[in-house]
Parts: structure tokens; C-alpha cells; sequence
């Protein structure tokens, strides 16, 4: 049987002090920095909403992770919260050990909560038991910082929530005395126009990622981009869904131009993902040509490509030193693999993470992209699931991947002699081909991970695999 550690001193006196809250706001001057965390975590649990006001206002460091308190958001404690910062904001009234400069509503894991140690509390102690008196501040004083309030934004319904709506209303009305940062921007159905009102209030030039997968079209996306250039310090940027159907070409060349065009202004950006961006197609060498740094990732997954699309992309030095290379579903039947070869040769430095799956490459294709694979010694995964080759031929593919040791995941599609004339696979003879394969790579090397996958089950939507095995599909 366990015994419980009693509780500290200063553990009771502080679950008092919540007790009696014109006892707590008297004494917040005296109050042991030790114990703002943990007082503050059982105020906010329990809804001391005079307790959390009084304490915002003496909060001895200078950031206030709420985040990662607000799994499930009281509109009762948020806005005591906001209250609290009120009254140093417009009223000028705080207490002399106040330090707060930033409120941290980001959804993280947070250690501040959680872990107080005794050494960090030992050094507090001394100034927090210093005796101090309110002073009259006020914050409109020149050099007066705004106090910074980081969120991160999933804009995924047609209006905003409650907590939401209630920060930002707050935030217009308290305008040069808030900075309203976000670094994670992330729009995921709501209206562009609603979206508009939300960007006014945020300072764009904070926002290091932004995922947009709203079913747009490319002129929505046309207006959007405006915004997108504001964004200076952006490092990550995904774009899912946009359509361009039934837009004429002159129509579509100017929207793409001005998209592409922002591009001149993104001097940090490092990774780039495009799923199911139609305009793409014929129009890359647009957008490779404004990229302003080297990226480290480029996916451009589930598009259509001319052939002269892919040559342009082994051309422009932005995409010479990537570390990430996704071209999963874009389909490359029929191109040369020629420019493919020179990219590989290109990034062969640097490239660790390879995705050619479901671009239904050929056995007649699959020579052009070996010799420069096999130089691509960095490689940690490499996934070619997907695409009808034979088994000769992927037994050469194996045989170039010797060398690549750093290789810690493969994915290989199953041979074509496993499906039948209908398309479908025969579990037998897959399992025999598989434990072939599997040996005679096991003949050549160790790998640390290896799967032999079938395409997509037409009924359950899953791929059947191979390690020592074969794992059936769902159905």
C-alpha cells in the first residue's frame, strides 16, 4: 500500500488562500513565486474567477502558457483571464513584480504546468517574499511594449467558436496595445470572406505555417493571395484542392500569375506541399522560377504534369538541395524519366525521403532513375508502391539499392505476375513471390525494414503487405 506525500505548507496555505479570495488579492504581493503555477492551475480548474484576475495581474514571469490549460475552454475563466489584462492594459494598475509580456494560447504540451522544481523555486523565493507596493504605470507611455498574444489558427467551420470570437473582439478594441501573433495558420472550410475579417486582426508577418484545404477555386485562390505575400517569414506552406476547371487560359495564366508572383516575396520558405492542385499543369516553371530560397521538402502529390513540367524541375536551384522529394499520384506514364534522373543526380546529397507511389511507372521507365538512385546514399525511405513492374525489374531495383545503408524503410509494390487478368491479386502467389524477393535481398543485405505492398483493395481501400508475411486487407 502506497502513502501519499502530505501536502506542503505552502501547498495548504496557498488552497486557503483560494478559499478566501479578498485574502488571496491582498496577499499577492507576499505570495511565494513557487506557487502562482500550481494556484493558478487549481483557480483556473475551479473557476476563481476574482482569484485569476488578481493573479494575471502579479504574474511574476514573463509568459503565461494558457494553451495548454484550455483542452475544454470555460468562457467564464477566459475572460477573467482577459480581464485581469485589462486592468494593466487600460487602467495602468499593476503590481511592482509584475512581468508578464506574452499570453500563450497555443494548443502545445506544456512543462510549465506540469514540472516546478525545487531549485527553480529556492531561487525565487528571495525576490518573491520582497516587500512591494502597487505603482501607478501607464501603458500608453512611450516605449511601452503591447503585450504578444501567440495563438495557432484552425479556421475548419463557417464562423468562429465562442472563444474565438470573444479573443478577437477583444483584440480589435484594444488595438496598438496587443500584438495578436500566429504562427499556425490552418483554413480548412471557412468562407475566404470570414477569413478576411480573421487576417485584418492577425499580424501577418508572424505566421510561419499555413494549410489551406478549403475546396477553393483558383480565382478565390487569386484573391487570397495578397494576404499570402504579407507573410514574409513563412517557412511551411501547404495548398490542397484548388480547382481551375472551366476557367478560360488567358483567365488562368493571369490567376497563376498572380499567385506565383507572391512567391518573389517568401524569402524563408522551406517546404512546400501541392495536393490536387490542378494549375499546376503546364504552369510549374512559373512557380519554380519565384521560389526566392533552396526548399527542403517539395511534394506535388495527386497533379497532373506535362512532360515538360518535370524537366523544368531539375532547372532552377531552389530544388537543388531538397531532403524530401513527394510525387505520390501524379502520374508519369508515358514521360521520359530523363529529367527525373537528373533531379535525383541533383539532390543525391541530400535527398532522405523518396515517394514515387501510384505514378504509374513502367518497367520500360524504371532504367532511367537507377543509376542516379543507387548515389543517393542519404536516403532513409524510399516508397515506390503503386506502380504495374515486373518482377525482374523489381528485382534490379533491389539490386541498386545495395549500397544506400542509411535506408531504414522500403516500400515496394508487388510484382505484376502477382494479379491475375482481371487485376485482381492471388494471395498464394504473391506470398511465394514476396518470400523469393525478401530472400534474395536478405542475400544482398540487412534491411532494417522492407514491405512488398499490393495496389488499393477496390473494397476496403486498404493494400495487402509483406514482410515475413502476408497481411490481408481489411475485407
Amino acid at each position: 500500500m502506497s502513502i501519499r506525500t502530505p501536502p506542503r505548507l505552502l501547498e495548504l496555505a496557498g488552497r486557503s488562500l483560494l478559499r478566501d479570495e479578498a485574502l488571496a488579492i491582498s496577499t499577492l504581493e507576499e505570495l511565494p513565486t513557487e506557487l502562482f503555477p500550481p494556484l493558478f492551475m487549481e483557480a483556473f480548474s475551479r473557476r476563481h474567477c476574482e482569484a485569476l484576475k488578481l493573479m494575471v495581474q502579479a504574474w511574476p514571469f514573463l509568459r503565461l502558457p494558457l494553451g495548454s490549460l484550455m483542452k475544454r475552454p470555460c468562457p467564464e475563466t477566459f475572460q477573467a483571464v482577459l480581464d485581469g489584462l485589462d486592468a494593466l492594459l487600460t487602467h495602468g494598475v499593476r503590481l511592482r513584480r509584475w512581468k508578464l509580456q506574452v499570453l500563450d494560447l497555443q494548443d502545445v504540451s506544456e512543462n510549465f504546468w506540469m514540472v516546478w522544481s525545487e531549485a527553480m523555486a529556492r531561487r525565487c523565493l528571495p525576490n518573491a517574499m520582497m516587500n512591494r507596493k502597487p505603482v501607478q504605470d501607464c501603458p500608453r507611455m512611450r516605449g511601452q511594449q503591447p503585450l504578444t498574444v501567440f495563438i495557432d489558427l484552425c479556421l475548419k467551420n463557417r464562423t468562429l467558436d465562442e472563444y474565438f470570437t470573444c479573443l478577437f473582439l477583444w483584440v480589435k478594441q484594444r488595438e496598438g496595445l496587443v500584438h495578436l501573433c500566429c504562427k499556425k495558420l490552418k483554413m480548412l472550410g471557412m468562407l475566404l470572406h470570414n477569413i478576411r475579417n480573421i487576417l485584418k486582426t492577425v499580424s501577418l508577418d508572424c505566421i510561419q505555417e499555413v494549410e489551406v484545404n478549403c475546396n477553393w477555386t483558383l480565382p478565390v485562390l487569386a484573391e487570397f493571395t495578397p494576404y499570402l505575400g504579407q507573410m514574409r517569414n513563412l517557412r511551411k506552406l501547404v495548398l490542397s484542392d484548388i480547382d481551375s476547371r472551366y476557367i478560360s487560359p488567358e483567365q488562368k495564366k493571369e490567376f497563376v500569375t498572380q499567385f506565383t508572383s507572391q512567391f518573389l516575396k517568401l524569402c524563408y520558405l522551406q517546404k512546400l506541399y501541392m495536393n490536387s492542385v490542378s494549375f499546376l499543369e503546364g504552369h510549374l516553371d512559373q512557380l519554380l522560377s519565384c521560389l526566392k530560397t533552396s526548399l527542403n521538402i517539395l511534394a506535388i502529390t495527386n497533379c497532373v504534369l506535362l512532360e515538360s513540367d518535370l524537366k523544368h524541375l531539375s532547372k532552377y536551384p531552389s530544388i537543388g538541395q531538397l531532403k524530401t522529394l513527394d510525387l505520390s499520384g501524379t502520374r508519369l506514364a508515358n514521360f521520359s524519366l530523363v529529367p527525373l534522373q537528373v533531379l535525383l543526380e541533383k539532390v543525391a546529397a541530400t535527398l532522405e525521403y523518396l515517394d514515387l507511389d501510384d505514378c504509374g511507372i513502367v518497367d520500360s521507365q524504371v532504367n532511367a532513375i537507377l543509376p542516379a538512385l543507387s548515389r543517393c546514399f542519404e536516403l532513409t525511405t524510399f516508397s515506390f508502391r503503386g506502380n504495374p513492374i515486373s518482377m525482374a525489374t523489381l528485382e534490379n531495383l533491389l539490386c541498386h539499392t545495395i549500397r544506400l545503408n542509411n535506408l531504414c524503410l522500403e516500400l515496394y509494390p508487388a510484382p505484376r505476375e502477382s494479379y491475375d487478368v482481371r487485376g485482381i491479386v492471388c494471395r498464394s502467389r504473391f506470398a511465394q513471390l514476396g518470400a523469393e524477393l525478401m530472400g534474395r535481398v536478405r542475400a544482398l543485405r540487412e534491411p532494417e525494414r522492407i514491405l512488398f505492398c499490393t495496389d488499393y483493395c477496390p473494397q476496403c481501400g486498404n493494400r495487402s503487405l509483406y514482410d515475413l508475411e502476408v497481411d490481408r486487407c481489411c475485407c
